[in-house]
C-alpha cells in the first residue's frame, strides 16, 4: 500500500527542495526553445548557488527545445529565492527559423512547487490510478520498447502526474510520486490555508500562474519584471544564471509590501 501521512505544514523558510515546471505556451517551436533557455538559466543559477539538480520528466521537441520540462532543485533557500518565478514569461525575439527578420512574441509558463518533507494528506492505493505506457521522444519516436513511463492520477483531487525520463518503470514511479506529493502540498496551500492565501494577495505575485510576470526582449537586451517595474539591460547575463539583481529586488519588494500591510493593520 502506498501511504504517506501528512502531519504539518512547514514554514516556507523550511522548504529546501523545490520542483519547477516549465511549459511552452503560445509560439509553437519558438516557445519550446525558450523553455530550454529558461531551464538553462535556472540550472546555471542553481550551480552558482551550489544546489543539486535532478530532471524529473521532459518532453523534448525536434529543434532542441522542450514542450515541457520538470526538474527539482535541492539546497538552502531554494524556495525562498525561486518562489517568485511562478507565472507567464514572455519572450520577444527573431526566431532562427524566421528569414524575414520579424520579431515574434512567445510565452512560457513556470510553476514553482515546494517539495514537502511531511504532508497533511493520507495517500492510499485506492486513491491512485496508475497507468504505464511506452515513453517517447521528439517527433513521437519511441526511446524505450517497454512500458516504462508512468502516469499517476490522484482520484480525490484529480491531480495527474507523469514521468517517462527514466528507462526503469520503478524509477519513473518514484519520481512521479515525488511530483504528486509536491502538487498535493501546493493544492492544500491554495485551497485550505487562508493565512497563506492572504499572504499571496500582498506578495509581488508568487501564486497566480496565469499572471504575465516578465518580458525578455532580445533585440534591446532588456528584461522587465512587470510586478515591480524593474528593467535591466543585461539579458544575456541573466540568461547565463546571473539572477541575483532580479531575485533580490523581488524579495525586497515582497518584504516591503508585507511590512507595509502589517503596519497598516496597527
Amino acid at each position: 500500500m502506498e501511504k504517506i501521512i501528512l502531519k504539518t505544514f512547514l514554514p516556507q523558510e523550511s522548504y529546501k527542495n523545490i520542483m519547477l515546471e516549465i511549459r511552452a505556451g503560445t509560439g509553437g517551436e519558438e516557445a519550446g526553445l525558450f523553455v530550454a533557455d529558461l531551464y538553462k538559466m535556472y540550472s546555471r543559477y542553481a550551480q552558482k548557488q551550489g544546489w543539486k539538480q535532478e530532471i524529473m520528466d521532459s518532453n523534448p521537441t525536434e529543434l532542441g527545445g522542450f514542450k515541457e520540462i520538470i526538474f527539482s532543485l535541492s539546497g538552502e533557500d531554494s524556495y525562498q529565492k525561486m518562489k517568485y518565478e511562478s507565472g507567464v514569461h514572455r519572450v520577444q525575439r527573431v526566431p532562427t527559423t524566421e528569414t524575414g527578420g520579424r520579431i515574434h512574441t512567445s510565452a512560457v509558463s513556470v510553476v514553482v512547487l515546494p517539495e514537502p518533507k511531511e504532508i497533511e494528506v493520507k495517500i492510499e492505493q485506492k486513491d491512485l490510478k496508475i497507468d504505464t505506457y511506452r515513453s517517447s521522444g521528439a517527433g513521437g519516436q519511441h526511446v524505450n520498447v517497454t512500458d516504462s513511463a508512468v502516469r499517476i492520477t490522484h482520484l480525490p483531487s484529480g491531480i495527474v502526474v507523469a514521468c517517462q525520463d527514466e528507462r526503469s518503470q520503478i524509477k519513473n514511479r518514484q519520481k512521479a510520486m515525488r511530483m504528486l506529493k509536491a502538487k498535493l502540498l501546493d493544492f492544500q496551500i491554495r485551497t485550505q490555508d487562508q493565512e497563506r492565501h492572504e499572504k499571496r494577495k500582498i506578495s509581488v505575485g508568487t501564486g497566480d500562474r496565469s499572471e504575465k510576470i516578465r518580458t525578455y526582449n532580445f533585440p534591446d537586451n532588456r528584461i522587465t519584471d512587470h510586478r515591480i517595474g524593474l528593467t535591466l539591460h543585461k539579458l544575456e547575463q541573466v540568461l547565463n544564471g546571473e539572477m541575483d539583481d532580479l531575485l533580490d529586488s523581488l524579495m525586497l519588494e515582497d518584504r516591503s509590501n508585507i511590512l507595509k500591510k502589517f503596519t497598516e493593520k496597527k
